[in-house]
């Protein structure tokens, strides 16, 4: 059975149901289990969406993105100036 992959923007409606809960009187245990995760799962997600709001995890996602992007046309050109220095150098 495959795990489910939960989207930023599920990630933190779900954090705000477990502080809800946990605001009711109930264990961290108890809520982290009410939204379907474990609690592991939980603190993961608390440690890197905690304090963020949905429209911010959205914008940090897609900077993520075009990090990954960016780099991978750097390093892209990268390797083709070290072929052309080679080349024009005659060590080929």
């Amino acid at each position: 059975m495959g795990t489910k992959r939960h989207k930023p923007e599920e990630i933190v409606a779900k954090l705000r149901q477990v502080e809800i809960v946990t605001a009711q009187g109930k264990s961290i245990a108890e809520a982290a289990r009410s939204i379907g995760v474990s609690e592991q799962t939980y603190f993961r997600w608390r440690a890197e969406y905690g304090s963020m709001k949905t429209d911010q995890v959205k914008r940090l996602k897609e900077l993520e993105t075009e990090n990954a992007r960016l780099r991978r046309a750097v390093s892209d050109l990268t390797l083709d100036k070290l072929i052309l220095t080679e080349a024009a150098r005659g060590n080929y």
